[in-house]
């Protein structure tokens, strides 16, 4: 007897912090793309981070304020736990180990849409899980031109221009910007735990 396959996303990043964005294209995903469940995966050791991550606890932490509201949705912390650098293939393979016969979707926004030939093994990520993307409006829509490419099957959501960047709302706290001031962009829950912790305080 056959079953219909569970369909089970994949959201990984920094999230540090998690933005309305991160949330609306959880929201879209699940929506859009009739997901049985949303993994939501912070990541761990950022292998193309130049810059050192809040602490595992904290981006945690604010994870799971950021999604709390959200149906279907699972924090996979597997990436928090895994030593050395964090990888998306392995977290893939380890998702169709766990669920065999599940259909995988990964949800990228545009700037690890533009980044994607650069991930380790992205031609076994295209072939292990249906490629789901998310544009910035200041992200183009193709990958780099002087990639040699495969025909790559990519589903795009359909959301609002959300121009929100987690760089800029760090430097803006530590600029002195009370994170409340910033209701559009920061999920009230997650900007109350950034001014209790102090996080992305200058100095």
């Amino acid at each position: 007897m056959s079953s219909t396959p569970r369909r089970v996303g994949l959201f990984g990043g920094a999230f540090d912090p998690p933005h309305s964005a991160h949330v609306a294209i959880a929201r879209a995903a699940l929506e859009q793309l009739k997901l049985d469940e949303l993994r939501i995966v912070p990541t761990g050791q950022a292998w193309h981070k130049s810059r050192p991550l809040s602490s595992a606890a904290h981006r945690l932490a604010m994870v799971r304020l950021a999604f709390a509201d959200l149906p279907r949705v699972v924090i996979d912390e597997r990436e928090l736990q895994r030593s050395g650098a964090s990888y998306t293939v392995d977290t893939l393979d380890a998702l169709l180990t766990e669920q065999p016969g599940s259909e995988l979707y990964l949800v990228m926004g545009g700037d690890q849409w533009a980044a994607f030939t650069s991930w380790r093994q992205w031609q076994d990520i295209a072939r292990k899980a249906q490629l789901c993307v998310a544009q910035r409006p200041d992200q183009v829509s193709n990958l780099p031109s002087n990639q040699p490419l495969p025909e790559l099957s990519v589903q795009w959501l359909n959301l609002p221009a959300m121009p929100i960047s987690a760089t800029a709302l760090r430097e803006q706290v530590a600029g002195g910007t009370d994170p409340f001031n910033e209701p559009a962009r920061l999920p009230p829950a997650v900007a109350r735990y950034i001014s209790d912790h102090h996080l992305y305080a200058a100095g």
